[in-house]
Protein backbone atom coordinates (compact mmCIF):
# COMPACT_ATOMS: atom_id res chain seq x y z
CA UNK A 1 0.00 0.00 0.00
CA UNK A 2 1.49 3.51 -0.98
CA UNK A 3 0.67 7.07 0.50
CA UNK A 4 2.24 9.23 -1.93
CA UNK A 5 1.96 11.92 -4.30
CA UNK A 6 2.52 11.33 -8.12
CA UNK A 7 5.93 12.95 -8.35
CA UNK A 8 9.49 11.69 -7.08
CA UNK A 9 9.34 11.43 -3.31
CA UNK A 10 11.78 13.41 -1.04
CA UNK A 11 11.23 11.57 1.97
CA UNK A 12 9.55 8.37 2.98
CA UNK A 13 8.20 6.36 6.19
CA UNK A 14 7.59 2.72 5.51
CA UNK A 15 6.59 0.39 8.53
CA UNK A 16 4.42 -2.37 9.08
CA UNK A 17 0.48 -0.48 10.11
CA UNK A 18 -0.61 2.22 7.54
CA UNK A 19 -2.23 4.75 9.84
CA UNK A 20 1.23 4.73 11.77
CA UNK A 21 3.08 5.55 8.18
CA UNK A 22 0.65 8.57 8.13
CA UNK A 23 1.65 9.68 11.26
CA UNK A 24 5.02 9.93 11.12
CA UNK A 25 4.31 11.47 7.04
CA UNK A 26 2.11 14.01 9.06
CA UNK A 27 5.63 15.12 11.45
CA UNK A 28 7.26 15.11 8.07
CA UNK A 29 4.82 17.50 6.27
CA UNK A 30 5.12 19.72 9.13
CA UNK A 31 8.69 19.85 9.25
CA UNK A 32 10.18 17.40 11.43
CA UNK A 33 13.44 15.24 10.13
CA UNK A 34 13.41 11.94 10.07
CA UNK A 35 13.75 11.33 13.73
CA UNK A 36 10.95 13.53 14.84
CA UNK A 37 8.67 11.33 12.45
CA UNK A 38 10.54 8.02 13.76
CA UNK A 39 9.15 8.86 17.24
CA UNK A 40 5.94 9.48 16.32
CA UNK A 41 5.59 6.36 14.06
CA UNK A 42 6.82 4.67 17.28
CA UNK A 43 4.30 6.22 19.19
CA UNK A 44 1.61 5.20 16.97
CA UNK A 45 2.55 1.53 16.35
CA UNK A 46 2.27 1.28 20.11
CA UNK A 47 -1.13 2.33 19.71
CA UNK A 48 -2.84 0.52 16.33
CA UNK A 49 0.10 -2.59 16.38
CA UNK A 50 0.27 -3.32 20.35
CA UNK A 51 0.05 -7.06 19.69
CA UNK A 52 3.60 -6.56 18.29
CA UNK A 53 4.51 -3.49 20.20
CA UNK A 54 4.05 -0.94 22.94
CA UNK A 55 5.44 1.55 25.78
CA UNK A 56 6.63 -1.60 27.67
CA UNK A 57 9.02 -2.90 24.95
CA UNK A 58 12.54 -1.80 24.11
CA UNK A 59 13.93 -0.17 21.27
CA UNK A 60 17.32 -0.01 19.55
CA UNK A 61 17.75 2.93 16.72
CA UNK A 62 20.32 3.23 13.59
CA UNK A 63 20.92 6.37 12.15
CA UNK A 64 22.59 8.69 10.01
CA UNK A 65 22.72 12.54 10.37
CA UNK A 66 23.21 14.42 6.92
CA UNK A 67 24.95 17.34 7.80
CA UNK A 68 27.92 16.36 10.08
CA UNK A 69 28.26 12.93 8.01
CA UNK A 70 27.30 11.03 11.66
CA UNK A 71 26.76 7.45 11.58
CA UNK A 72 25.02 6.81 15.15
CA UNK A 73 23.17 3.89 17.57
CA UNK A 74 21.18 4.10 20.13
CA UNK A 75 20.58 1.00 22.52
CA UNK A 76 17.31 1.12 24.29
CA UNK A 77 16.53 -1.99 25.75
CA UNK A 78 16.80 -2.67 29.51
CA UNK A 79 18.70 -4.10 32.46
CA UNK A 80 17.12 -6.84 34.65
CA UNK A 81 16.03 -5.16 38.32
CA UNK A 82 18.34 -5.36 41.14
CA UNK A 83 16.61 -8.59 42.80
CA UNK A 84 16.34 -10.41 39.78
CA UNK A 85 18.46 -13.49 40.03
CA UNK A 86 18.64 -17.09 39.10
CA UNK A 87 18.24 -18.30 42.20
CA UNK A 88 14.30 -16.80 42.84
CA UNK A 89 13.87 -18.94 40.03
CA UNK A 90 15.47 -22.01 40.82
CA UNK A 91 13.90 -21.76 44.48
CA UNK A 92 10.97 -22.45 42.73
CA UNK A 93 11.70 -25.45 40.91
CA UNK A 94 11.73 -23.92 37.61
CA UNK A 95 14.49 -24.53 34.89
CA UNK A 96 13.77 -21.70 32.36
CA UNK A 97 11.80 -18.57 33.44
CA UNK A 98 8.18 -18.04 33.04
CA UNK A 99 7.15 -17.14 29.41
CA UNK A 100 4.14 -14.87 30.58
CA UNK A 101 3.13 -13.32 33.66
CA UNK A 102 4.58 -11.12 36.49
CA UNK A 103 7.93 -12.95 36.65
CA UNK A 104 8.33 -12.58 32.96
CA UNK A 105 8.17 -8.77 33.03
CA UNK A 106 11.93 -9.01 35.10
CA UNK A 107 13.82 -6.14 32.48
CA UNK A 108 13.01 -2.70 32.42
CA UNK A 109 11.15 -1.34 29.05
CA UNK A 110 13.24 1.26 27.75
CA UNK A 111 11.84 1.99 24.61
CA UNK A 112 10.83 5.56 26.14
CA UNK A 113 13.71 6.13 26.90
CA UNK A 114 15.19 5.79 23.61
CA UNK A 115 12.51 7.64 21.70
CA UNK A 116 13.50 10.51 24.58
CA UNK A 117 17.15 10.69 24.03
CA UNK A 118 16.71 10.52 20.26
CA UNK A 119 14.70 13.43 20.57
CA UNK A 120 16.89 15.47 23.01
CA UNK A 121 19.94 15.11 20.63
CA UNK A 122 18.41 15.29 16.80
CA UNK A 123 14.48 15.85 17.51
CA UNK A 124 13.63 19.27 16.06
CA UNK A 125 9.67 19.95 16.02
CA UNK A 126 8.68 19.94 19.77
CA UNK A 127 8.36 16.81 22.07
CA UNK A 128 4.80 17.06 22.32
CA UNK A 129 4.13 17.45 18.96
CA UNK A 130 5.32 14.09 18.27
CA UNK A 131 2.80 12.20 20.23
CA UNK A 132 0.08 14.20 19.15
CA UNK A 133 -0.97 11.39 16.16
CA UNK A 134 -0.94 8.77 18.73
CA UNK A 135 -3.19 10.40 21.24
CA UNK A 136 -5.79 11.02 18.82
CA UNK A 137 -5.43 7.35 17.85
CA UNK A 138 -5.81 6.17 21.11
CA UNK A 139 -8.65 8.84 21.97
CA UNK A 140 -10.68 8.86 19.14
CA UNK A 141 -9.93 5.02 18.12
CA UNK A 142 -8.72 2.51 14.84
CA UNK A 143 -10.29 -0.38 12.64
CA UNK A 144 -8.63 -3.15 14.11
CA UNK A 145 -6.19 -5.04 12.11
CA UNK A 146 -6.88 -8.83 10.82
CA UNK A 147 -3.69 -9.32 12.68
CA UNK A 148 -4.38 -7.65 15.87
CA UNK A 149 -7.82 -9.72 15.79
CA UNK A 150 -5.65 -12.89 15.53
CA UNK A 151 -3.25 -12.35 17.85
CA UNK A 152 -5.61 -11.18 20.47
CA UNK A 153 -7.59 -14.93 19.82
CA UNK A 154 -4.42 -16.09 20.80
CA UNK A 155 -3.32 -14.38 23.49
CA UNK A 156 -6.86 -14.29 25.19
CA UNK A 157 -6.64 -16.33 28.16
CA UNK A 158 -3.08 -14.71 29.25
CA UNK A 159 -4.59 -11.23 28.84
CA UNK A 160 -7.91 -12.17 30.41
CA UNK A 161 -5.21 -13.93 33.55
CA UNK A 162 -3.02 -11.02 33.60
CA UNK A 163 -4.66 -7.70 32.11
CA UNK A 164 -7.37 -6.79 34.71
CA UNK A 165 -10.62 -5.90 34.21
CA UNK A 166 -10.51 -3.19 32.43
CA UNK A 167 -8.38 -4.64 29.55
CA UNK A 168 -8.89 -1.94 27.19
CA UNK A 169 -7.41 -4.62 24.50
CA UNK A 170 -10.58 -7.12 25.73
CA UNK A 171 -13.39 -4.86 25.10
CA UNK A 172 -16.42 -5.86 27.48
CA UNK A 173 -14.19 -8.58 27.83
CA UNK A 174 -14.26 -10.09 24.32
CA UNK A 175 -11.70 -10.38 21.45
CA UNK A 176 -12.49 -7.72 19.01
CA UNK A 177 -13.21 -8.57 15.20
CA UNK A 178 -11.30 -7.33 12.42
CA UNK A 179 -12.82 -4.06 11.61
CA UNK A 180 -13.93 -3.32 14.70
CA UNK A 181 -13.30 0.40 15.89
CA UNK A 182 -11.28 0.21 19.20
CA UNK A 183 -10.57 3.27 21.63
CA UNK A 184 -7.73 3.02 24.58
CA UNK A 185 -8.43 5.96 26.53
CA UNK A 186 -5.89 4.43 29.20
CA UNK A 187 -3.44 4.65 26.65
CA UNK A 188 -3.93 7.83 25.43
CA UNK A 189 -4.22 9.59 29.12
CA UNK A 190 -1.04 7.64 29.34
CA UNK A 191 0.38 9.30 26.13
CA UNK A 192 -1.00 12.52 26.64
CA UNK A 193 1.17 12.72 30.38
CA UNK A 194 4.30 11.37 28.51
CA UNK A 195 3.50 14.47 26.09
CA UNK A 196 3.22 17.24 29.26
CA UNK A 197 6.06 15.59 31.41
CA UNK A 198 8.73 13.58 29.37
CA UNK A 199 9.88 10.60 29.09
CA UNK A 200 11.46 10.34 31.98
CA UNK A 201 7.80 9.99 33.48
CA UNK A 202 7.58 6.45 32.69
CA UNK A 203 10.51 5.95 34.92
CA UNK A 204 10.44 8.49 37.53
CA UNK A 205 6.82 9.70 37.82
CA UNK A 206 3.47 8.95 38.13
CA UNK A 207 3.70 6.40 35.71
CA UNK A 208 6.68 4.58 37.00
CA UNK A 209 4.30 4.38 40.38
CA UNK A 210 1.73 2.70 38.47
CA UNK A 211 3.60 0.13 36.80
CA UNK A 212 5.46 -0.91 40.06
CA UNK A 213 1.95 -0.45 41.96
CA UNK A 214 0.52 -3.36 39.59
CA UNK A 215 3.98 -5.56 39.34
CA UNK A 216 3.90 -5.75 43.40
CA UNK A 217 1.18 -7.61 44.33
CA UNK A 218 1.28 -10.02 41.65
CA UNK A 219 5.24 -11.02 42.22
CA UNK A 220 6.76 -9.00 40.12
CA UNK A 221 10.15 -8.44 40.48
CA UNK A 222 11.24 -5.17 38.93
CA UNK A 223 11.06 -2.01 41.84
CA UNK A 224 10.70 1.83 41.23
CA UNK A 225 14.76 2.04 41.54
CA UNK A 226 14.99 -0.29 38.96
CA UNK A 227 12.94 1.83 36.41
CA UNK A 228 14.91 5.47 37.99
CA UNK A 229 18.13 3.98 37.57
CA UNK A 230 17.57 3.07 33.45
CA UNK A 231 19.60 4.63 30.73
CA UNK A 232 20.24 4.14 27.59
CA UNK A 233 23.36 3.58 25.70
CA UNK A 234 24.59 5.46 22.76
CA UNK A 235 26.69 2.94 20.56
CA UNK A 236 28.99 2.84 17.58
CA UNK A 237 27.60 0.86 15.08
CA UNK A 238 29.34 -2.23 13.96
CA UNK A 239 29.76 -2.80 10.34
CA UNK A 240 31.18 -4.93 7.07
CA UNK A 241 32.56 -4.28 3.51
CA UNK A 242 30.05 -5.86 0.77
CA UNK A 243 30.38 -5.52 -2.81
CA UNK A 244 31.63 -2.15 -2.69
CA UNK A 245 28.96 -1.07 0.48
CA UNK A 246 29.43 -0.90 3.92
CA UNK A 247 26.56 -2.93 5.54
CA UNK A 248 26.25 -1.28 9.48
CA UNK A 249 24.62 -3.19 12.33
CA UNK A 250 24.46 -2.22 16.36
CA UNK A 251 26.81 -4.84 18.24
CA UNK A 252 25.72 -6.43 21.09
CA UNK A 253 23.44 -7.60 23.32
CA UNK A 254 21.95 -7.95 19.60
CA UNK A 255 22.17 -9.96 17.17
CA UNK A 256 23.35 -7.71 14.27
CA UNK A 257 26.44 -8.61 13.94
CA UNK A 258 25.55 -12.20 12.57
CA UNK A 259 24.66 -10.78 9.30
CA UNK A 260 27.84 -9.23 9.19
CA UNK A 261 29.41 -12.47 9.51
CA UNK A 262 26.86 -14.09 6.83
CA UNK A 263 28.24 -11.42 4.36
CA UNK A 264 31.62 -12.20 5.01
CA UNK A 265 30.89 -16.08 4.45
CA UNK A 266 29.18 -14.71 1.05
CA UNK A 267 31.89 -12.51 0.00
CA UNK A 268 34.11 -15.24 -2.22
CA UNK A 269 30.52 -16.50 -3.87
CA UNK A 270 29.62 -15.19 -7.16
CA UNK A 271 25.61 -15.19 -6.67
CA UNK A 272 24.60 -14.13 -10.03
CA UNK A 273 26.47 -17.09 -11.10
CA UNK A 274 24.82 -19.61 -8.83
CA UNK A 275 21.33 -18.00 -10.03
CA UNK A 276 18.79 -16.44 -7.84
CA UNK A 277 15.62 -18.61 -6.42
CA UNK A 278 17.81 -21.64 -7.06
CA UNK A 279 18.61 -24.47 -4.99
CA UNK A 280 22.10 -23.47 -4.82
CA UNK A 281 21.27 -19.86 -3.82
CA UNK A 282 18.93 -21.32 -0.85
CA UNK A 283 21.50 -23.99 -0.07
CA UNK A 284 24.48 -21.39 0.43
CA UNK A 285 22.42 -18.63 2.07
CA UNK A 286 21.18 -21.31 4.71
CA UNK A 287 24.65 -22.91 5.48
CA UNK A 288 26.37 -19.46 6.07
CA UNK A 289 22.95 -18.76 8.70
CA UNK A 290 23.88 -22.03 10.63
CA UNK A 291 27.46 -20.90 11.03
CA UNK A 292 26.55 -17.09 11.88
CA UNK A 293 24.34 -19.04 14.66
CA UNK A 294 26.71 -21.45 15.94
CA UNK A 295 28.94 -18.40 16.50
CA UNK A 296 25.89 -16.49 18.13
CA UNK A 297 24.58 -19.11 20.29
CA UNK A 298 28.28 -19.52 21.75
CA UNK A 299 28.84 -15.75 22.53
CA UNK A 300 26.19 -13.26 22.75
CA UNK A 301 24.62 -11.60 25.54
CA UNK A 302 25.23 -8.91 27.47
CA UNK A 303 28.86 -7.46 26.75
CA UNK A 304 29.11 -5.54 30.20
CA UNK A 305 29.10 -9.28 31.97
CA UNK A 306 30.59 -11.56 28.80
CA UNK A 307 33.82 -10.65 27.12
CA UNK A 308 32.77 -11.29 23.51
CA UNK A 309 35.50 -11.90 20.62
CA UNK A 310 33.17 -9.32 18.47
CA UNK A 311 36.07 -7.88 16.21
CA UNK A 312 37.51 -11.22 15.44
CA UNK A 313 33.71 -13.16 14.78
CA UNK A 314 33.04 -9.89 12.42
CA UNK A 315 36.81 -10.20 10.70
CA UNK A 316 37.21 -11.23 7.27
CA UNK A 317 39.86 -13.41 7.71
CA UNK A 318 37.68 -15.44 10.27
CA UNK A 319 34.77 -15.52 7.75
CA UNK A 320 37.77 -16.73 5.20
CA UNK A 321 38.25 -19.78 8.23
CA UNK A 322 34.60 -20.47 8.19
CA UNK A 323 33.88 -20.32 5.20
CA UNK A 324 36.10 -24.04 4.41
CA UNK A 325 32.72 -25.11 6.47
CA UNK A 326 30.76 -24.63 3.83
CA UNK A 327 29.93 -28.06 1.39
CA UNK A 328 27.27 -27.23 -1.32
CA UNK A 329 26.18 -30.91 -1.44
CA UNK A 330 25.39 -31.32 1.94
CA UNK A 331 23.32 -29.80 4.63
CA UNK A 332 25.25 -29.46 7.75
CA UNK A 333 23.49 -30.20 11.11
CA UNK A 334 23.36 -27.51 13.75
CA UNK A 335 20.55 -27.31 16.89
CA UNK A 336 19.11 -23.82 17.08
CA UNK A 337 17.31 -22.38 20.25
CA UNK A 338 14.11 -21.71 21.10
CA UNK A 339 13.71 -17.70 20.74
CA UNK A 340 9.81 -16.01 19.78
CA UNK A 341 10.03 -12.38 18.34
CA UNK A 342 6.55 -9.70 17.75
CA UNK A 343 8.05 -6.87 16.70
CA UNK A 344 7.54 -3.71 14.59
CA UNK A 345 10.34 -2.25 12.18
CA UNK A 346 10.59 1.39 10.74
CA UNK A 347 12.69 3.37 8.26
CA UNK A 348 12.74 6.65 7.74
CA UNK A 349 14.22 9.16 5.27
CA UNK A 350 13.75 12.81 5.02
CA UNK A 351 14.54 15.42 2.33
CA UNK A 352 17.17 16.40 3.32
CA UNK A 353 19.27 13.31 3.52
CA UNK A 354 19.02 11.87 7.34
CA UNK A 355 18.38 8.35 7.75
CA UNK A 356 16.50 6.18 10.56
CA UNK A 357 16.18 2.75 11.03
CA UNK A 358 14.61 1.61 14.43
CA UNK A 359 12.65 -1.29 15.90
CA UNK A 360 10.75 -1.65 18.93
CA UNK A 361 9.14 -4.99 20.27
CA UNK A 362 6.92 -6.20 23.19
CA UNK A 363 9.35 -9.75 22.45
CA UNK A 364 6.13 -12.52 22.09
CA UNK A 365 2.89 -11.08 21.14
CA UNK A 366 1.61 -8.83 23.93
CA UNK A 367 4.68 -9.86 25.77
CA UNK A 368 4.19 -10.66 29.25
CA UNK A 369 0.58 -10.21 28.32
CA UNK A 370 0.59 -7.81 32.10
CA UNK A 371 -1.38 -4.50 31.73
CA UNK A 372 -0.92 -1.90 34.18
CA UNK A 373 -4.57 -0.69 34.82
CA UNK A 374 -4.74 2.82 33.97
CA UNK A 375 -1.86 2.66 31.53
CA UNK A 376 -3.34 0.78 28.57
CA UNK A 377 0.03 -1.39 27.18
CA UNK A 378 1.49 -4.48 27.88
CA UNK A 379 4.85 -5.12 29.48
CA UNK A 380 7.56 -7.13 27.55
CA UNK A 381 8.59 -10.44 28.35
CA UNK A 382 12.27 -10.15 27.09
CA UNK A 383 13.05 -11.46 30.21
CA UNK A 384 12.15 -14.65 29.74
CA UNK A 385 14.82 -15.18 27.06
CA UNK A 386 17.57 -14.91 30.14
CA UNK A 387 19.16 -18.69 30.68
CA UNK A 388 19.25 -20.16 34.31
CA UNK A 389 22.05 -21.94 33.26
CA UNK A 390 25.38 -20.60 35.40
CA UNK A 391 27.44 -19.60 33.20
CA UNK A 392 26.00 -19.60 30.34
CA UNK A 393 26.68 -15.72 28.10
CA UNK A 394 23.61 -15.09 28.78
CA UNK A 395 22.60 -16.14 32.16
CA UNK A 396 20.23 -14.39 34.31
CA UNK A 397 21.94 -11.60 36.67
CA UNK A 398 20.90 -8.30 37.67
CA UNK A 399 21.62 -5.22 36.14
CA UNK A 400 22.33 -7.25 33.11
CA UNK A 401 20.44 -6.94 29.58
CA UNK A 402 19.66 -9.82 27.51
CA UNK A 403 20.82 -11.67 24.44
CA UNK A 404 18.37 -9.25 21.83
CA UNK A 405 16.94 -10.09 18.43
CA UNK A 406 16.45 -6.80 17.74
CA UNK A 407 18.56 -5.18 14.91
CA UNK A 408 17.89 -2.35 12.47
CA UNK A 409 20.09 -2.03 9.43
CA UNK A 410 21.57 0.65 7.75
CA UNK A 411 23.85 0.50 4.49
CA UNK A 412 26.24 3.54 3.79
CA UNK A 413 27.66 3.54 -0.14
CA UNK A 414 31.00 3.79 -1.28
CA UNK A 415 30.88 7.61 -0.46
CA UNK A 416 29.68 6.73 3.36
CA UNK A 417 26.00 8.23 2.01
CA UNK A 418 22.50 6.09 3.17
CA UNK A 419 21.92 3.85 0.34
CA UNK A 420 19.53 1.29 2.35
CA UNK A 421 17.80 1.51 5.32
CA UNK A 422 16.31 -1.62 6.34
CA UNK A 423 14.66 -4.61 8.50
CA UNK A 424 12.02 -6.48 9.60
CA UNK A 425 10.29 -8.28 12.84
CA UNK A 426 10.74 -11.86 13.07
CA UNK A 427 12.79 -13.25 16.31
CA UNK A 428 15.10 -15.65 14.92
CA UNK A 429 14.20 -15.25 11.03
CA UNK A 430 15.28 -11.42 11.51
CA UNK A 431 19.08 -11.86 10.34
CA UNK A 432 17.69 -14.22 7.80
CA UNK A 433 15.19 -11.45 6.02
CA UNK A 434 17.53 -9.00 6.40
CA UNK A 435 20.38 -11.82 4.56
CA UNK A 436 17.80 -12.57 2.64
CA UNK A 437 17.04 -8.74 0.85
CA UNK A 438 20.56 -7.76 1.17
CA UNK A 439 21.77 -10.07 -1.58
CA UNK A 440 18.95 -9.22 -3.36
CA UNK A 441 19.17 -5.88 -3.80
CA UNK A 442 23.10 -5.41 -3.22
CA UNK A 443 23.94 -8.84 -6.06
CA UNK A 444 20.91 -9.57 -8.12
CA UNK A 445 19.69 -5.55 -8.49
CA UNK A 446 16.15 -6.10 -7.57
CA UNK A 447 14.49 -2.82 -6.06
CA UNK A 448 13.29 -3.32 -2.26
CA UNK A 449 9.44 -4.01 -3.28
CA UNK A 450 10.90 -6.63 -5.57
CA UNK A 451 13.41 -8.37 -2.55
CA UNK A 452 10.47 -7.93 -0.57
CA UNK A 453 7.77 -9.84 -2.11
CA UNK A 454 9.64 -12.81 -3.43
CA UNK A 455 9.68 -15.86 -1.53
CA UNK A 456 11.67 -16.20 1.71
CA UNK A 457 12.34 -18.97 4.20
CA UNK A 458 13.52 -19.06 8.12
CA UNK A 459 15.76 -22.00 9.11
CA UNK A 460 15.20 -23.32 12.68
CA UNK A 461 13.02 -21.13 15.17
CA UNK A 462 9.18 -21.27 14.01
CA UNK A 463 7.45 -19.09 15.94
CA UNK A 464 8.64 -20.41 19.51
CA UNK A 465 9.01 -24.00 18.52
CA UNK A 466 12.37 -24.90 18.51
CA UNK A 467 13.78 -27.28 15.56
CA UNK A 468 16.23 -27.59 13.08
CA UNK A 469 13.81 -27.02 9.87
CA UNK A 470 13.73 -25.08 7.13
CA UNK A 471 10.57 -23.42 6.17
CA UNK A 472 10.07 -22.10 2.85
CA UNK A 473 7.33 -20.77 1.53
CA UNK A 474 4.99 -22.69 -0.83
CA UNK A 475 5.35 -20.43 -3.83
CA UNK A 476 9.55 -21.81 -3.87
CA UNK A 477 9.20 -24.31 -6.99
CA UNK A 478 8.88 -28.10 -5.91
CA UNK A 479 11.74 -29.21 -7.86
CA UNK A 480 13.75 -26.70 -6.13
CA UNK A 481 12.58 -28.21 -2.63
CA UNK A 482 12.95 -31.62 -3.35
CA UNK A 483 16.37 -30.86 -4.62
CA UNK A 484 17.16 -29.18 -0.87
CA UNK A 485 15.66 -32.04 1.05
CA UNK A 486 17.96 -34.38 -1.87
CA UNK A 487 21.36 -32.19 0.48
CA UNK A 488 19.48 -33.36 3.76
CA UNK A 489 17.53 -30.05 4.58
CA UNK A 490 14.60 -31.04 6.48
CA UNK A 491 11.87 -29.12 4.38
CA UNK A 492 8.31 -27.69 5.48
CA UNK A 493 6.23 -25.82 3.11
CA UNK A 494 4.43 -22.74 4.51
CA UNK A 495 1.52 -20.77 3.20
CA UNK A 496 2.78 -18.70 0.36
CA UNK A 497 2.84 -15.20 2.11
CA UNK A 498 3.38 -16.79 5.69
CA UNK A 499 3.95 -14.18 8.73
CA UNK A 500 6.42 -16.63 9.88
CA UNK A 501 8.75 -15.18 7.43
CA UNK A 502 8.49 -11.13 9.43
CA UNK A 503 7.31 -8.30 8.35
CA UNK A 504 10.33 -6.65 6.11
CA UNK A 505 10.17 -2.97 5.19
CA UNK A 506 13.18 -0.65 3.82
CA UNK A 507 13.92 2.16 1.51
CA UNK A 508 16.65 2.68 -1.13
CA UNK A 509 18.26 6.03 -1.97
CA UNK A 510 19.67 6.91 -4.74
CA UNK A 511 21.10 10.13 -6.48
CA UNK A 512 17.26 12.03 -6.61
CA UNK A 513 15.11 9.21 -6.16
CA UNK A 514 13.65 7.17 -3.03
CA UNK A 515 12.09 3.63 -3.52
CA UNK A 516 10.21 2.22 -0.89
CA UNK A 517 9.70 -1.43 -0.44
CA UNK A 518 6.38 -2.30 2.50
CA UNK A 519 5.60 -6.65 3.37
CA UNK A 520 2.13 -7.59 2.40
CA UNK A 521 2.63 -9.44 5.20
CA UNK A 522 1.85 -6.51 7.57
CA UNK A 523 -0.43 -4.15 7.50
CA UNK A 524 1.89 -1.39 6.46
CA UNK A 525 2.26 1.19 3.94
CA UNK A 526 4.45 3.26 2.05
CA UNK A 527 3.99 7.17 3.01
CA UNK A 528 6.23 9.80 1.12
CA UNK A 529 6.53 13.33 0.42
Amino acid sequence: MALASASAPTAMVVCPHSLASTAGLTILQRGGNAVDAAIATQAALAVVYPHMTGLGGDGFWLGYQAESGELYGLNGSGRAGAGCDRTYFERQGLEAIPQRGPQAAITVPGGVAAWGDMHQRFGTLPWADLLQPAIALAADGYPVSATQAHWTEVNRDQLRAYGGGQNPFLPNGAVPAAGVQLINPPLAATLQRLAATGSQDFYQGEIAAQIIAHLAPLGGLLTKADLAAHRSTWVDPISTDYRGYRVCQLPPNTQGFTVLQMLNLLEEFDLPALGHGTADYYHLLVEVIKLAFADRDRWLGDPDFTDIPLAELISKPYGDRRRAELDMARAQHHTSPCLGGDTTYTAVVDSTGNAVSVIQSNYFDFGAAVVPPDLGFTLQNRGSLFSLEAGHPNALEPGKRPFHTLMPGLVLNGAGQPHLVLGTMGGEGQPQTQLAMLTRILDFGFDPQTAIDLPRWVWGRTWGEANTQLALENRIPTQVRQELERRGHGVTATPAWSEKMGHAHAIQIEPGKLQGGCDRRSDGAIASL
